[in-house]
């Protein structure tokens, strides 16, 4: 997990369809740095049943019962 660059932020808002200038892009980048920063020393070690991926299967799981 490392902090996104303005030209990989560019390139995610392209693909999501909301395309930003390298100037947004940029400021975009200095805003959610220090989060991405903040996880660098945890990233990779959270067990896999708190991955994000895996909410809606949980969240089904608590609903049907």
């Amino acid at each position: 997990m490392t902090r996104p660059t303005a030209k990989e932020i560019q390139a995610t808002a392209q693909v999501a369809g909301v395309p930003v200038n390298e100037e947004i892009a940029t400021r975009i980048s200095n805003s959610i740095g220090p989060a991405f920063e903040g996880f660098a020393a945890i990233a990779g070690t959270l067990p896999f049943d708190l991955e994000p991926a895996l909410y809606p299967l949980a969240q089904a799981t608590k609903v049907s019962k």
